[in-house]
């Protein structure tokens, strides 16, 4: 099947069915780090303006080993639109092999919450553009609560294969 069959099979069944309650982005920021093109590098997952959408980019500071001060910048989509734009950028920045390891790694990436967890190495997406999977720390998080129903395991990792498959049903 051609891509754009497989977007539009998501997009026609995802105007019908809610796949995600929530998603959080997240990133910290180090002293000495370029803090406006992190926050730049943060923003550029979500496909839409966030001051037109009134959607907030939230920052605070933490102080880590040695007290030294680490921002913390962060991104809530909570709103049906929003979440489905960022699922269908994401999807479309991601390639077949990082899509594979996705799906084959879910079960671990699946916490009892159903909170789904990423994490894109925050050098690469920095420095060379590239969204790259990583478990280092040392990344961008991603947590998107997964609206299962019923509300099981089973029922979470059904939706979120279906959404890494290139939404194949």
């Amino acid at each position: 099947m051609v891509k754009e069959e497989k977007l539009f099979k998501f997009m026609h069944f995802s105007r019908f069915v809610k796949l995600v309650n929530n998603v959080k982005l997240s990133v910290f920021c180090k002293e000495g780090e370029d803090e406006e093109l992190i926050t730049k590098k943060l923003c550029e997952f979500v496909p839409f303006n966030l001051e037109e959408e009134k959607v907030g980019l939230g920052k605070s500071t933490a102080f880590g080993f040695g007290e030294k001060k680490i921002g913390i910048l962060e991104i809530m989509l909570e709103k049906d639109r929003h979440m489905k734009k960022f699922i269908e950028s994401l999807n479309s920045r991601l390639n077949e092999e990082q899509k594979a390891l996705i799906r084959l790694q879910a079960d671990s990436r699946l916490d009892e919450r159903l909170n789904f967890f990423l994490r894109f190495d925050k050098e690469k997406l920095v420095n060379e553009g590239t969204l790259w999977l990583t478990d280092s720390g040392n990344c961008f998080h991603i947590r998107i609560n997964i609206a299962a129903f019923p509300r099981s395991r089973e029922a979470a990792l059904k939706i979120v294969g279906w959404i890494f498959n290139g939404m194949q049903s």
